[in-house]
């Protein structure tokens, strides 16, 4: 049994890896510090108990000395859990194994990163969280992006992670955005839509995954039009007005079921095949 010093060494050990990260995930955690998952949980506990880092679904952030923008991705992670969790569901049964697949930053993409752990794949991302989270398994082969860290999201953004995006070519795109209207896909950040319109060059099928929160919405920066999308993956909690729109378009749209699995009827009532 660990002694009572072993377990400060340990949760120490535990938040020098989460300042050094800003995010990791539980099983990150348990692997570096070959613990338990309820160990973790406990020694998480204590830590934000003690002001220094804040849990969030499957993991946690370092927060002493930081501002709100470090928690930015932890509160957005809280924000529509099952809804993402159910598109993340669904967007994983898109995905073929052995493919090449581009994965984009922020929270929704994250859980479809979760959705896919383990399975044989080659990833690209620009996404911090997105690559940590995935390299801890054998099978997935990561390559991680460069460029400038977002601290809002972790992602590499500018013209270093441009460059590199222009020398690939991947199957799929996934990505989500900030709203989804009829005017198109929009983000907060133009540095941020660069870095996205250049994955969307270099992919075969682009899959926008948006929770029904952002539907009906515009923000800052145009990303593009609807025409630009493949296939469109939200959940069922939209509304009659945003159903409507959606069904006029050319992309795929699927919405996915909040229950995992989903009886076959609900499955063909919400358009999924």
């Amino acid at each position: 049994m660990a002694t009572e010093l072993g377990i400060e060494d340990r949760r120490a050990k535990e938040a020098e890896l989460l300042s050094q990260k800003g995010f990791m995930s539980l099983s990150e955690l348990m692997a570096q510090v070959e613990v338990s998952e309820s160990t973790v949980r406990r020694d998480l506990e204590v830590l934000e108990e003690q002001g220094l880092i804040r849990r969030t679904h499957g993991g946690a952030v370092y927060v002493k000395d930081s501002g709100t923008d470090r928690l930015a991705f932890a509160d957005r992670q809280m924000a529509a859990a099952a809804e993402k969790q159910a598109i993340a569901r669904a967007v994983a049964e898109l995905i073929p194994t052995g493919q090449t697949i581009l994965i984009n930053g922020g929270t929704t993409c994250y859980q479809v990163a979760r959705a896919i752990a383990g399975r044989r794949l080659n990833v690209v991302t620009n996404s911090l969280p997105i690559a940590s989270l995935l390299s801890a398994d054998l099978a997935t082969e990561v390559t991680l992006i460069g460029g400038y860290l977002y601290p809002r999201t972790g992602v590499a953004l500018g013209s270093m992670a441009e460059q590199q995006l222009a020398g690939l070519r991947a199957t799929q795109l996934i990505l989500s955005c900030a709203a989804l209207s009829e005017e198109g896909a929009f983000n907060p950040n133009q540095m941020m839509v660069d870095v996205e319109r250049c994955m969307m060059q270099v992919a075969d099928e682009v899959i926008m995954a948006v929770d029904h929160t952002k539907l009906g919405n515009r923000s800052v920066a145009r990303l593009c039009g609807l025409d630009a999308l493949d296939v469109i993956v939200t959940d069922s909690g939209l509304s009659a007005e945003s159903r409507q729109w959606l069904a006029g378009l050319k992309a795929k749209v699927i919405l996915a079921p909040l229950q995992e699995g989903g009886s076959a009827d609900e499955r063909k009532r919400l358009g999924k095949p």
